[in-house]
């Protein structure tokens, strides 16, 4: 099956460490977190690294897995709680969704910068939101229109990459949105325009928007203490 028809499930799973995790020696410390960077390389998941440290107080760090089923996903994170350093974390948001084409963009299946395989940038602004009910009963015409002023809006950020996945039927929120960029300030240029399009009236629940730091899974550990 090729890329383009291929469905991925993304999971982006936020952790807690114990404080405990920074009585331990430095030695250990480095052991176990390479233990962790061999068990996800060798997962045949793809993942990436982030870090919430001093962003958030619900959350220290973030792996966002995609997988071409909820059981990889689910081993992966299996796999990882088996190290001595799963010992030590909690889990404190989990979000799930799954690639579909968008019904919106015409000729455009995916825009995912983590399937594509482009280079990451250095932030990542998990994007968790609900529309409303009034939205699904507008005729396809008005949404389709109303989301061509979206999208317009948006064609002003090539800067900003976006990761469009879905959540209906499958976790609590609608979309699931992943905005890619190296200056967050991009980003929030971005949101304060598209909250001056007709779409954001359509909104029910756009919170919590999570910034997180790209970083590799060593020096991500050796960070939390």
């Amino acid at each position: 099956m090729s890329e383009d028809n291929e469905q991925y499930y993304f999971n982006f799973s936020f952790f807690k460490v114990d404080p405990k995790w920074r009585w331990m020696a430095d030695l250990a410390k480095e052991e176990s977190a390479k233990e962790v960077e061999n068990i996800l390389k060798n997962s045949g998941i793809r993942y990436r690294a982030y870090s919430n440290l001093g962003l958030r107080d619900d959350a220290d760090f973030l792996l966002w897995f995609v997988g071409n089923s909820l059981e990889e996903i689910q081993k992966a994170i299996e796999k990882l709680y088996k190290t001595v350093f799963g010992k030590y974390i909690i889990p404190s948001r989990t979000y799930l969704s799954c690639s579909r084409p968008s019904i919106y963009v015409k000729g455009q299946g995916k825009e995912h910068g983590f399937i594509t395989g482009m280079e990451p940038k250095k932030h990542v602004i998990v994007y968790p939101f609900t529309k409303t009910r009034e939205w699904y009963l507008l005729p396809q015409e008005k949404r389709q229109e109303i989301m061509d002023e979206h999208i317009e809006v948006s064609k002003k950020y090539p800067q900003v990459i976006l990761n469009t996945t879905y959540s209906f039927g499958i976790h609590d929120e609608d979309f699931m949105l992943a905005f890619e960029v190296d200056n967050v300030r991009d980003f929030q240029d971005l949101i304060m325009d598209l909250r001056e399009t007709q779409v954001s009236s359509y909104v029910k629940n756009d919170i919590p928007m999570i910034v997180c730091i790209k970083k590799d899974i060593v020096p991500l550990i050796s960070s939390l203490g």
